[in-house]
């Protein structure tokens, strides 16, 4: 393996993390997409796609190389060209479980449940210790409504690596979707731990709160979150209801006018912003 590609190594294991984080964490389907960060913006470039693209060059016969480019054309949104990559790598190495998992990834980004499914089963059949390839398959199993499936393949992920953020994150989710809001509530708070710089956990658990009547402890998650992602529309929306609820009307309407400073059509909003007694065109404390 060459020097370039030992040098990208650490920024393709980052991708594929971002690029099923990205995929998992909206807990609303469309309501919110995740902004992008600098990161992710410089890894899916254009002028990074070339450098990857030489490294292939210099390397036809190297599954990773492939594997790196594939990874990052995914992040990309350029699904087709990631998948020809992940083909090549796999036809170079037919037991390489990182290009089954990457090309699971993509294909659970087009809603192909059934091929993505079928990819992270072979990957843990390759590496059964393989923590990444649970939680993905994890996610599938949830996305299909397969509850226990999707339970069992997070506590074994997260048995085999219990610092991954993103597996209490999803598995709270499933206990969220099941109305099992104190158990989400814990693995929320796991994943918060872990993840310090990220909003989705913070947003998820003060769901779970609201949903318990506890808005004090909601409205502290939503302040948080919208402190680490101030164009976040379903932090700033929540936090207007948790508000609502503790009688703060003026937090609230401050709230719910900065969700729909985000997006102006967003209804949550605004049916919020109304409940409240909002006035447009006047200025409200947030906080």
């Amino acid at each position: 393996m060459t020097d370039k590609l030992r040098r990208n190594a650490f920024g393709v294991l980052m991708l594929a993390a971002l690029l099923g984080g990205c995929s998992t964490t909206a807990l609303t389907p469309g309501a919110n997409a995740v902004p992008e960060s600098e990161e992710t913006q410089f890894a899916a470039s254009p002028a990074n796609i070339a450098s990857l693209t030489e490294v292939v060059q210099r390397n036809p016969a190297d599954p990773q190389a492939y594997n790196m480019r594939g990874s990052v054309l995914g992040l990309a949104g350029r699904h087709e060209e990631a998948l020809s990559d992940f083909n090549k790598a796999i036809s170079l190495d037919a037991r390489y479980a990182q290009a089954y998992a990457n090309r699971a990834l993509v294909y659970r980004q087009m809603n192909k449940l059934d091929l993505a499914l079928a990819d992270y089963n072979q990957a843990v059949t390759i590496d059964p210790g393989y923590s990444g390839a649970y939680l993905g398959r994890g996610i599938v199993y949830r996305q299909s409504k397969q509850a226990v499936n999707a339970l069992q393949d997070f506590n074994k992920a997260i048995a085999i690596r219990p610092d991954t953020a993103e597996a209490y994150y999803n598995r709270g989710l499933l206990y969220q979707s099941q109305r099992q809001h104190q158990y989400a509530i814990d693995d929320f708070s796991t994943a918060v731990g872990l993840a310090t710089q990220q909003a989705e956990p913070l947003i998820a658990r003060g769901l779970s709160y609201i949903a318990v009547n506890d808005f004090k402890a909601a409205a502290g998650d939503f302040d948080e979150a919208v402190g680490l992602e101030p164009q976040n529309l379903q932090a700033w929306t929540s936090r207007g209801l948790a508000y609502e609820r503790l009688g703060d009307k003026e937090k609230a309407a401050g709230s719910y006018a900065r969700a729909m400073n985000i997006r102006q059509d967003y209804d949550p909003a605004r049916s919020g912003f109304s409940r409240v007694g909002g006035q447009a065109g006047q200025t409200y404390q947030t906080f």
